[in-house]
């Protein structure tokens, strides 16, 4: 990252300064800038506006954020930067910002939304000029504009909420979406409206020699120490990996790939042969039985004014939570890493830790490395308190930090790595344990009940009897959304249930941790209707940032326990298995390059019991969770009949229902956001 220290240097190139007010994407804004030629330096928000105008930045952005600009806590920045004439594009929270700093009035409205909707952009704006008058975009906030402050001008709208203000006179500009994004449809063409229309860019930034600069920083880090690279298999670390080779030579790169008990069907012997046949001299460290049992200490605070406290974490294999799952398991990598070393009689002092950890890996676990102001979506097991620490000591080297996915893979090609492991699908550090939902008691909140009734009354929004609470709902939907509603409850005959579980997500740049909504039907799937519910339902329910398919007849009873579902060897058995056959189908089909991932995780649901019955909950259902991609910070899921097959999903569901144990099986209808990429 860059920062203010040292002299100002004069530049050769347009200069533009992104002021980072905590966003998830705050580095994806980075990329797009320079993938469009135009230098960038990220910088705080509260840079003052002095430093700005000496570096003679030719335009300004400033980023999203999780704040609310009425916040106590709101990040503070210097009012200034508006003020130097210097064009300012404000996404979000800068958008909020802005409009309040010359007299505007920001509100959090019923109203929220996170997903892909349809904007209606005044294209005599700068930054419209040559676009398409409506068109998709990444919507994800709370807070919106009530009053319009004075100066500035609506230049685009969603419904009823304004998304994009401009006062060309002022060289001040403002939008309530994401424009960085993939899922904003004309996001570049709108970067680069601001950029050279706006702020005068000529882009003549070109980014080359990013593998002599990963070699450089390498021979400068390293020296002529040893470095012990952590190799799980996928791109990331088979790249990370391979610049070391380059960069100092196989002699001095100890590779190591940790059997964690957590890989797919056959994952560490692939990884092994796969690695060595590209000439790394690769060693495998079996510890199963240490990361089973493992625990770690944790730092947590029980309100934001308490005194922190350290705390001892149950074992991983009796651990429920998502975010201590994550951070055992980090920690565990580094104590395995440890005692990995002691059996070729070395110390983590006698050498370096490499990983092949990516932006987005840094970005979602609030690594200050990434972001000083980021909200943790979820704790990266390459980024827990124990790497951190390491980091601190000088000891660990990224040379990936600054890559996102699609990135690394174009630097695997430049090594000559192979094209089917640069092209393989992700998989996690924790590998396996994630994709376990892990739970011992139904998440039944006080909110559950009214929420399972809203969502009824969503789904079968024409049939729904007048109440408060159908009046309500109204109040949070605009018409257009009434009427995709009331036209799909008409021709579609949906079941919805609410399940007693929690997903992990990113809503207004936050990390919650939600119920999920379910949906099934006797009728074959109307999947148009369904990805329209799946963006609708967490835009008007704001504590349900989930929403899956139950593929087979319709779910008749509701679901208000759970079977009992901890790391255990059973579990991960059933688990490991559905994931080799929902991905032998994908590729008996030819659809692995169809989709960017496709986690395959096990939920503690057993379905089909009447209440009546009192069967006790003793099977589990799997979700089906297609990604498609190309920044991993956003993404939507495959729809069946466009971008896979619908007789993949069904075959796949065929293949999951003979493994014993398995009750149902649902397919993933979530982008992200709402939703992440993994359910934990």
């Amino acid at each position: 990252m860059n920062g203010m220290n040292g002299d100002i240097e004069p530049r050769h190139h347009d200069l533009v300064a992104i002021l980072d007010a905590g966003a998830q994407y705050g580095k994806v804004i980075d990329r797009k800038v320079r993938e469009l030629c135009v230098e960038t330096e990220i910088l705080p928000l509260d840079t003052p506006a002095e430093y700005l105008r000496a570096k003679g930045f030719k335009g300004i952005i400033i980023s999203g954020g999780p704040s609310s600009v009425y916040s106590e806590d709101a990040p503070k920045y210097d009012p200034g930067m508006l003020r130097l004439g210097v064009p300012v594009l404000g996404i979000c929270y800068g958008l909020h910002l802005m409009n309040r700093e010359f007299g505007g009035i920001v509100h959090k409205k019923t109203a929220r939304e996170d997903g892909q909707f349809e904007i209606d952009a005044d294209t005599s704006s700068q930054l419209f000029v040559g676009l398409k008058s409506k068109q998709n975009v990444l919507l994800t906030h709370g807070d919106s504009i009530g009053t319009v402050a004075d100066g500035f001008r609506v230049v685009a709208r969603s419904g009823d909420i304004v998304a994009g203000i401009e006062d060309a006179q002022r060289r001040l500009y403002g939008v309530q979406f994401h424009p960085e994004v993939d899922l904003t449809d004309q996001g570049r063409e709108i970067m680069r409206n601001f950029l050279f229309k706006c702020s005068g860019c000529v882009g003549d930034f070109t980014m080359v020699g990013r593998e002599l600069a990963c070699v450089k920083e390498i021979r400068e880090f390293i020296q002529d120490q040893r470095v012990l690279s952590l190799v799980s298999g996928g791109v990331d670390s088979a790249v990370c990996t391979a610049l070391l080779h380059k960069a100092i030579g196989h002699e001095r790169v100890i590779a190591v790939h940790i059997d964690n008990g957590f890989m797919r069907k056959d994952e560490s012997l692939s990884v092994e042969e796969s690695l060595r046949a590209i000439g790394v001299n690769l060693k495998v460290f079996h510890a199963a039985q240490t990361f089973y049992n493992a625990h770690t200490t944790i730092v947590e605070k029980l309100s934001p004014d308490a005194t922190p406290r350290k705390r001892r974490t149950k074992p991983l294999n009796l651990t429920t939570k998502p975010e201590e799952k994550r951070k055992i398991i980090g920690d565990t990598f580094v104590r395995v890493c440890e005692e990995f070393l002691r059996s070729l009689n070395l110390s983590t002092k006698d050498v370096f830790l490499a990983q092949g950890t990516l932006r987005p890996d840094l970005i979602e676990s609030a690594s200050s490395i990434a972001s000083t102001k980021a909200d943790a979506i979820k704790t990266h097991h390459n980024d827990t308190e124990l790497v951190r620490a390491l980091r601190q000591q000088g000891r660990v080297i990224e040379p990936l930090k600054d890559f996102h996915k699609d990135e690394v893979r174009a630097l695997g090609v430049e090594l000559g790595l192979p094209q089917a492991l640069v092209q393989r699908h992700p998989f996690p550090g924790p590998g396996l344990a994630i994709r376990v939902i892990c739970a011992e008691e139904p998440f039944i909140g006080g909110d559950f009940k009214e929420t399972e009734a809203a969502l009824g009354i969503l789904v079968n929004f024409s049939q729904a009897p007048p109440t408060q609470l159908l009046s309500r709902l109204k109040e949070g939907t605009t018409m257009d959304e009434q009427a995709i509603l009331m036209d799909i409850s008409m021709k579609v005959n949906l079941n919805a249930t609410l399940l007693p579980i929690k997903s992990v997500g990113v809503q207004g740049d936050c990390r919650t941790y939600s119920y999920v909504a379910a949906l099934s039907s006797h009728q074959p799937p109307s999947w148009p209707s369904l990805f329209s519910l799946a963006k609708l339902i967490p835009r008007v329910l704001h504590n349900i940032n989930r929403v899956v398919f139950v593929l087979g007849s319709a779910v008749q009873h509701p679901i208000e326990d759970i079977t009992p579902t901890l790391l255990t060897t059973g579990v991960l058995s059933t688990l490991r298995q559905c994931d080799h056959l929902a991905h032998e189908s994908l590729r008996v089909h030819g659809q692995v390059r169809h989709v960017s991932q496709m986690p395959v995780i096990i939920v503690p649901l057993h379905f089909d019991r009447n209440p009546e019955s009192r069967e006790p909950s003793s099977r589990r259902s799997v979700v089906i969770r297609t990604f498609i991609t190309a920044d991993f910070m956003t993404g939507v899921p495959a729809v069946p009949g466009k971008d896979i097959p619908e007789n993949v999903v069904f075959d796949m569901h065929d293949r999951l229902m003979k493994v014993p144990g398995i009750s149902r099986i649902m397919y993933d209808l979530t982008a992200k956001p709402p939703g992440t990429t993994e359910w934990e």
